[in-house]
């Protein structure tokens, strides 16, 4: 028997809220201005849908204004839309709007400039320019990372191209790209540019973001897992606690998601809606919501 504080929502009226949130009601967001203020609503998103991931937003999705027929990251060179939104992305990570952050492999995650140092407080390194030593989970930066860092740090932006030839005895593609993503993916460089005969361009993140580095520092460990988890259930309306465990996970042990949403339900911002047989989480409303479920 639910509780008497948990409210009853539709299917319906979940993916009607969803798509309204997500531009996939029809509402394209096509120019520079519709895409960074979506990104600003959502907080963030990924570029392309992820299977594993289906409650999360997506750019493509937004441009599209349709959840139907999105290319997954590996397809999209063949969608005609995928040069255009890509063109736009790269707008606004060039004009600090948006940060990427790599966490799923084939697609990154787009982060609004008002959100990144609540990613940054979780994933940085809180000596921004020194060289890494240990990634996520403790694994060690391969030597070339650490040669590609010191690279960076003293003649970036740089092309892959470029970052051959400084790092010595051209390593092969394959290395190359995984060395700039351990950097990448603990927030140590970021890429900052893209040309279509050069590819993209990396810079350090302390150099190209000096600001949300700095309004990090402030940010405890908790305060910004509560901060993203609030604005993720406000962007996809309500979610199971595994849908949230799931996506978290990438940023934090479950142990401690776990935990900011009991505080979370202790202080009342959180409550439960019971959509048919499944009672979700979402951010307690202001307002009474139209129709109560009695215990």
């Amino acid at each position: 028997m639910l509780s008497a504080d948990c409210y009853l929502m539709t299917e319906q009226e979940l993916q009607q809220q969803r798509a309204i949130k997500w531009r996939t009601d029809g509402q394209a967001a096509r120019t520079t201005e519709d895409i960074r203020n979506f990104l600003e609503e959502v907080g963030f998103c990924m570029m392309y849908p992820l299977r594993s991931l289906p409650v999360l937003p997506t750019l493509f999705g937004a441009y599209a204004g349709s959840a139907d027929g999105l290319p997954d990251a590996k397809h999209a060179f063949a969608d005609p839309r995928t040069q255009p939104v890509t063109e736009l992305m790269v707008r606004l990570l060039r004009e600090r709007h948006a940060f990427e952050v790599s966490l799923f492999g084939d697609t990154s995650l787009l982060v609004s400039a008002s959100l990144f140092p609540f990613f940054y407080a979780l994933l940085g390194d809180r000596n921004p320019k020194a060289v890494p030593k240990i990634k996520a989970q403790g694994a060690k930066i391969s030597p070339l990372g650490i040669k590609v860092f010191e690279a960076i740090q003293q003649s970036g932006p740089l092309s892959k191209g470029q970052l051959r030839e400084l790092v010595g005895h051209e390593p092969a593609p394959a290395a190359l790209d995984r060395a700039l993503n351990e950097l990448w993916s603990i927030l140590k460089i970021t890429r900052v540019n893209y040309r279509q005969e050069d590819g993209a361009f990396w810079d350090v993140l302390y150099r190209w973001a000096p600001k949300p580095i700095q309004k990090s520092i402030n940010i405890s460990g908790p305060e910004a897992i509560s901060a993203l988890l609030s604005k993720y259930l406000e962007a996809v309306a309500a979610a199971d606690r595994e849908e949230i465990e799931q996506l978290f996970s990438h940023l934090v042990p479950r142990q401690k998601i776990r935990e900011a949403i009991h505080a979370l339900q202790a202080a009342r911002e959180l409550s439960f809606v019971a959509v048919g047989a499944k009672t979700l989480i979402r951010l307690t409303p202001v307002e009474e919501p139209r129709r109560r479920m009695n215990g």
